[in-house]
């Protein structure tokens, strides 16, 4: 499963690519001073809504690109949503194959998920998915974590598919160094616009699903919103 995590995690890693350099340009203020002003940072992902693109939050990114940072930042606060939409789909993935029965205890040839701490397959098949996780041994979520680290670690470090040794700061720390993109496309898909799109669009369902799955599972009433009227 740690392999399979790992894997989907590699292979969707593709589909997000650095924006521009941001542009300044000068002005004149009220007392003739020559004055640069930062150009409004596009934004990559904004929801169409029937046929024109809507930007929620559009004045907070604006504070966050050219008030308080860079383009730069903006390239950052899109790859974290990328990635947390990517661990949500996962999150959605695993959550419905529980309930819907595709249980290891069903495709593993082992029995024990842990035989050191007496932990079955089927023992957490009989559980709901959030009581399940809970009972995964304390190893099984450092490997799930090691294998995340992997993943980060090698864009911290790596430039253009290439261990960037020579770098004196990992590209990773650098400007705009972290995109969510590894370089990784064994299928030589093409990664157009549309396709960056469409992954942000399902990560961002998936980040809804799962929180809402998690409410229903561990607040009974909680999903769907109780409402006055």
């Amino acid at each position: 499963m740690k392999l399979s995590i790992l894997a989907t995690l590699l292979t969707s890693a593709a589909a997000f690519a650095p924006s521009k350099v941001a542009q300044t340009s000068t002005a004149l203020n009220a007392e003739g001073e020559l004055l640069e002003v930062k150009e409004k940072v596009p934004c990559f992902g904004a929801t169409p809504l029937g046929g024109e693109p809507v930007f929620i939050g559009e004045n907070y990114w604006d504070k966050l690109t050219t008030e308080y940072g860079s383009e730069a930042t903006g390239t950052f606060l899109r790859a974290a949503e990328l990635k947390h939409g990517r661990s949500a789909m996962l999150a959605v993935t695993g959550f419905a194959f529980h309930k819907l029965g595709l249980t290891l205890n069903n495709i593993s040839p082992h029995e024990y998920l842990s035989i050191t701490n007496n932990v079955k397959f089927a023992d957490l098949a009989a559980m709901s998915p959030v009581e399940a996780i809970k009972h995964v041994p304390a190893e099984g979520m450092a490997q799930m974590f090691a294998a995340i680290a992997l993943v980060e670690i090698y864009e911290l470090t790596h430039k253009d598919g290439k261990l960037a040794y020579d770098e004196t700061v990992a590209p990773g720390l650098q400007p705009g160094g972290l995109t969510g993109d590894l370089g990784w496309n064994p299928l030589n898909v093409k990664v157009t616009d549309r396709r960056r799109l469409s992954e942000l669009q399902n990560g961002r369902a998936a980040m809804f699903a799962i929180s809402a799955w998690v409410a229903a599972e561990t607040i009974p009433g909680s999903v769907p919103i109780p409402l006055p009227w």
